[in-house]
């Protein structure tokens, strides 16, 4: 179970843990690799990359590491990851960085019903044999599970009128 914290003014709580509701199975592929753990961590990718990166890495179960193939250094992929130390029971949060109280589908909390998180991040080394990906960077705390890898596209993950 995820580390709980005291409920804040203005938030408000599941009175049910939606992990007792899973309706289908996820298989981690992997892990990611840094430097961070609670307490240390970086919020976001761009504190994580002003911190010089965490020695950012994906290690594949060796099973994926042919998933690779096709995968450059230097190309940008989306790491979709699973925050498995973040509490899943608040729908209403009251975070530091916000006057009010906003629901969890407006933040990038970890704190959420299903604890996926996202990031572009840039391909830096790449050993597809060992199924070992480097990173520029990484907010996620080291041995946090890996659900997949997509390549990331100019036009396709560019919302239109940007």
């Amino acid at each position: 179970m995820a580390e709980e914290r005291d409920i804040r003014e203005g938030e408000v709580q599941l009175d049910f843990d939606p992990g007792d509701r899973a309706q289908a199975g996820v298989a981690f592929i992997g892990h990611i690799r840094s430097d961070w753990a609670r307490g240390d961590a970086p919020r976001n990718l761009t504190q994580a990359r002003a911190s010089g990166g965490g020695n950012a890495r994906i290690e594949l179960d060796p099973v994926y590491a042919r998933g690779l193939a096709g995968l450059e250094e230097g190309q940008a992929i989306w790491v979709l990851y699973w925050m498995d130390r973040g509490r899943r029971d608040l729908i209403v949060q009251a975070p530091h960085h916000r006057p009010d109280p906003r629901g969890v589908f407006s933040l990038r909390s970890p704190v959420r019903p299903n604890p996926i998180a996202m990031a572009v991040v840039r391909i830096t080394t790449l050993d597809a044999v060992r199924g070992v990906i480097g990173i520029d960077a990484t907010d996620a705390f080291d041995m946090t599970p890996v659900v997949d890898i997509k390549p990331w596209h100019d036009g396709i993950d560019i919302p239109p009128g940007i």
